[in-house]
């Protein structure tokens, strides 16, 4: 784990948010990396949840809603988190992060480095005294805004993007030929006052979601088949994208851990170095959120209406983004390798004058990559010597290099590298574009 974030760091995938201010816990900023990894895989998951359907429509609904939202949803009331606090020093816990911290950190306090901080921290205050805990309370996960000027309202920034589908049912039918079974799908920032964020960016207070809301008839049979349908699309998705499926798994949840909306949940998991840990959830919602937002359905077929029932799937861009990171990282003979499925690499190909100091390789090498980057992200490096640029390519998942070599000046044709085998062909100019095309489908 510490050497994907200092990867991260070093690289430009995730830095602290503003951390020349000392930063602020729980919020995290992209980089110049992250944000491309992050954009990828929001395309991937659009391309194939709502472009290559017939039956989602995408929306992109506001951060900020009627606060009559949350209260008719009941996050006002039921969105909550149990939390103890030490009565000496005031630390905070949720209770089941405590619970679950206690169960993995041995008593003695040996262990791993990590474990013998989290021990220390679970036993004692800052002072040396040990902890003692209070009775625990229930504390809201809502972030509360102020809005207006001189005469201020409360509203809330979204808890999850959830709500802004269900808000909006009513106007996507009647501004669409969408019939049921369909879905609305968004990608968006939700915010919440987590108590103890951690483990890097897996538990953060401002994240991004990635949503669908699928709507079918109300009944059990409908129910069943379309939960199980979109347990297998979004299982399948993340292993072809090249996660690891033997670190996948699914986890149906507890009675008493459900959603205060869930008839059934089940939660996609990732065996991260801190535990398996859930990074999407798919969720049957039966009828609660139509229903109590007074919205029906009418057949225009039959005109039957009636209440739809709701299946889930609620994954984590973030999280995704840091499992596929923690997924593809591997050091081999020395080298550092992200081997990211090529959709999801930051940059597509990398493009090299063999030397820097020939002007007639340079000014080949940037033809080349100024042809390529209007259809592949490229990266231009014509720093030190050409191992040292595949091993930084390598280090930032890049699935291609290609060199420009003397060669080429005379028989119009580069080297391509393939980041995984390290293993290198000759190829005609002209036929690059083809040749990446091919290798990124």
């Amino acid at each position: 784990m510490d050497k994907v974030v200092a990867l991260c760091k070093r690289r430009g995938f995730i830095y602290p948010s503003s951390e020349i201010y000392g930063g602020i816990s729980g919020f995290w900023d992209y980089g110049p990396l992250g944000v491309e990894l992050k954009k990828n895989i929001k395309n991937e998951w659009w391309k194939s949840m709502v472009q290559l359907r017939d039956d989602v429509v995408g929306i992109d609904a506001s951060i900020i809603m009627n606060p009559e939202v949350w209260k008719v949803s009941g996050h006002i009331e039921a969105f909550t988190d149990p939390l103890v606090e030490c009565k000496h020093c005031h630390k905070r816990f949720r209770e089941d992060h405590l619970r679950d911290l206690r169960a993995r950190v041995p008593s003695t306090g040996v262990g791993s480095v990590q474990s013998k901080k989290e021990f220390t921290d679970l036993v004692y205050c800052k002072d040396g005294r040990k902890h003692e805990w209070m009775k625990p309370r229930n504390f809201n996960l809502l972030m509360e805004v102020m809005l207006g000027t001189v005469d201020k309202n409360m509203a809330y920034l979204r808890g999850e993007i959830t709500q802004g589908a269900f808000v909006n049912f009513q106007n996507v039918v009647d501004s669409t030929r969408v019939k049921i079974p369909f879905g609305i799908a968004q990608i968006g920032k939700a915010f919440r006052n987590e108590i103890t964020p951690g483990n890097f960016t897996y538990r953060s207070r401002e994240f991004e979601q990635m949503e669908l809301e699928y709507f079918i008839q109300p009944n059990d049979k409908e129910g069943q088949k379309w939960f199980e349908y979109w347990k297998k699309q979004r299982m399948d998705w993340y292993v072809s994208l090249g996660m690891n499926k033997q670190k996948l798994r699914f986890r149906p949840h507890e009675q008493n851990e459900k959603a205060h909306y869930a008839k059934k949940a089940e939660d996609i998991e990732y065996q991260a170095p801190f535990g398996w840990a859930e990074f999407e959830g798919i969720h049957h919602r039966g009828d609660w959120d139509l229903s109590r937002h007074k919205l029906t359905y009418k057949d225009p077929d039959s005109g039957e209406e009636y209440t739809p029932w709701v299946i889930e799937t609620s994954g984590g861009v973030d999280r995704s983004s840091l499992f596929f990171l923690l997924d593809s990282y591997s050091e081999q003979n020395g080298r550092t390798i992200l081997r990211l499925h090529p959709k999801l690499a930051p940059y597509k190909v990398g493009v090299f004058p063999l030397v820097s100091n020939k002007a007639v390789l340079v000014d080949k090498a940037k033809k080349i990559y100024n042809d390529l980057r209007g259809s592949f992200t490229a990266a231009w490096d014509d720093r030190g010597n050409i191992g040292k640029r595949y091993a930084s390519q390598d280090e930032i998942g890049t699935p291609f290099c290609i060199t420009v070599d003397y060669e080429t000046l005379e028989k119009d044709s580069v080297t391509i590298r393939e980041r995984d085998s390290a293993k290198q062909e000759r190829i005609p100019i002209e036929k690059i574009p083809q040749y990446l095309q091919k290798k990124l489908l």
